[in-house]
């Protein structure tokens, strides 16, 4: 009797002790967390994200692992969160150009019912560059160049219907010349490019900098509400005359459905991995600061900037073919 007494109590406490085991084991996270980035390594958004990514490992006590998935106008991870679980363990950087697509591509998904929206982290600082021995010294000379040869001046920039590619376009537009575009998968071949003299200049973030800080490239304008401290001596487009500021918010979306607890345990945790002092100092390298937005004002950029952005892309004449 007393045998039997005893196994009972020791069954018991094995239960007892087995349900925080279980609980323990489903708790997120509880594997490594894949962090899409839509452009390739050795770029500005790939150092600094993995910056990020680091922090938040420590934060969730898992690894954040980054995969770079360049192409498609920085559209490639928003799609592949279209096939993935919405279980936390993918996550995926959205560029501004995942609201162009609907209107530039036929796909089957809606950027903004399709995506949970978890949080905006920052935005590019961009400027127009060309060789330091380039005869184009000022905006002045570039514009008049291009009209004294129109289409023949090249630009290079990250990718077909990105932020920079667009504004371009815009500006080009405003300005009344024609110029030839080079699209390039990211800012590290793009930099190869105009240094090897491969194209007359370049629309990038502040990517450029090393090599402006090197005397090999010359920045003709920067597109952002300021001049920038990095670069004060360069003209912000509205100086110029155009009313165009450009900074391409950016944040984290992963698969639709999510529950709303997980939602908040990633949003939380990459807020405090965003404001960590080692992620600032590596977005200040590049003239980038934190655009927070929370996982509802973010939904609703995502909503309103899907309809800007139709708009510049008939605008331009580049929506596809109904």
């Amino acid at each position: 009797m007393q045998r039997r007494q005893i196994l009972k109590a020791l069954g018991a406490s094995a239960v007892s002790l087995g349900v925080p085991g279980a609980a323990r084991a489903q708790a997120f996270p509880s594997q490594p967390i894949k962090l899409m980035i839509a452009f390739p390594a050795g770029g500005p958004t790939d150092i600094t994200m993995r910056v990020l990514a680091e922090n938040v490992g420590k934060i969730l006590g898992q690894t954040v692992v980054v995969e770079n998935r360049p192409g498609g106008g920085g559209t490639l991870p928003a799609t592949a969160l279209q096939t993935a679980q919405p279980d936390g363990y993918t996550l995926a950087q959205i560029p501004l150009g995942v609201f162009r697509l609907p209107y530039t591509t036929k796909i089957t998904w809606d950027p903004v019912k399709d995506i949970t929206y978890l949080l905006c982290i920052t935005g590019y600082s961009f400027g127009v560059v060309v060789p330091a021995n380039s005869p184009l010294q000022s905006w002045t000379h570039f514009v008049a160049w291009a009209k004294a040869n129109p289409g023949r001046l090249t630009y290079g920039s990250t990718g077909m219907l990105t932020s920079p590619h667009l504004t371009m376009e815009d500006i080009a537009r405003k300005a009344g010349i024609q110029l030839n575009h080079v699209p390039y998968r990211g800012s590290s071949h793009l930099m190869q490019a105009i240094l090897s003299g491969e194209i007359m200049s370049a629309a990038d973030s502040t990517g450029f900098a090393p090599h402006v800080a090197a005397g090999k490239l010359k920045v003709l304008n920067t597109w952002g509400a300021q001049r920038l401290p990095t670069f004060p001596d360069a003209p912000t487009l509205k100086e110029l005359g155009y009313n165009i500021v450009q900074a391409s918010p950016y944040g984290l979306g992963a698969p639709k459905g999510m529950d709303p607890k997980l939602v908040k345990t990633l949003h939380d945790a990459f807020k405090k991995g965003m404001e960590m002092p080692n992620h600032k100092e590596a977005l200040a390298k590049y003239d980038q600061e934190l655009m927070y937005m929370s996982s509802s004002q973010y939904s609703k950029f995502a909503a309103d900037t899907f309809k800007k952005e139709k708009a510049l892309i008939e605008s331009l004449g580049l929506a596809k073919a109904s």
